[in-house]
């Protein structure tokens, strides 16, 4: 009842709420990129949803952008030679308070994701999709925020990150509100996690990671 119902629920207002006390600060945001650096507001990256009768599906995640236009589109940041060169001043900034993660409220809004659950992984991680398919976590449908962000976020190697989304998927499960009382749990952490920049790995991120020679060649080529 409450993953399927009452969760839902809880995004549309959550989000709704959000996207209308936030729309000034986005606004804001959007015209500080612009003028820092020429090119589109959002990044768009393609990214591991929940999964469609245990098949691996896919969506496309927004955030504000933070990298130079000129930037290799296709190319994790940790792979970049100096990577430093490519992120712009309001970038900085956006990915160090998280600010850059608020376009994902609409997203939560028409059902895309949901404000707490698994951080939805690159289209190329499958290490990280075999490890959480272990614990069920790949049956829930990714989050803004979730049980393995607030307990170490970018310092968490994928079988410890995947071994805490599993235990957010089997709470999530367990009925009798167990679920609720989690994610009203991983809501207050990230607060806190937020506040404090913990966590926070840059060009080192754990969803960054490239999984095999042949992908990484792949990218590079483009």
């Amino acid at each position: 009842m409450y993953k399927c119902v009452i969760k839902r629920f809880i995004d549309i207002i959550l989000s709704g709420i959000a996207i209308v006390l936030l729309a000034i600060p986005m606004l804001t945001i959007s015209i500080a990129i612009k003028i820092d650096d020429s090119g589109p507001v959002l990044f768009k990256q393609k990214r591991i949803g929940e999964n469609k009768n245990g098949q691996i599906s896919y969506f496309t995640m927004w955030k504000f952008r933070s990298m130079k236009a000129d930037a290799p589109h296709d190319i994790p940041t940790h792979l970049l030679d100096n990577s430093e060169q490519y992120i712009t001043r309001v970038g900085k900034f956006i990915r160090k308070t998280s600010l850059d993660e608020l376009p994902q409220i609409y997203q939560v809004f028409v059902g895309k994701i949901s404000c707490i659950g698994p951080r939805p992984g690159l289209w190329n991680q499958v290490d990280l999709w075999e490890e959480r398919e272990k614990y069920g976590a790949n049956n829930v449908k990714p989050g803004i925020t979730g049980w393995a962000q607030v307990n170490g976020r970018d310092e968490l190697d994928i079988p410890v990150k995947a071994r805490f989304d599993g235990e957010y998927a089997q709470m999530l499960n367990a009925g009798k509100f167990k679920g609720l009382v989690m994610d009203i749990k991983c809501l207050f952490k990230t607060v806190k996690t937020v506040l404090k920049s913990s966590g926070v790995v840059e060009g080192g991120n754990q969803e960054q990671e490239i999984n095999s020679e042949e992908t990484k060649a792949e990218l590079t080529s483009k």
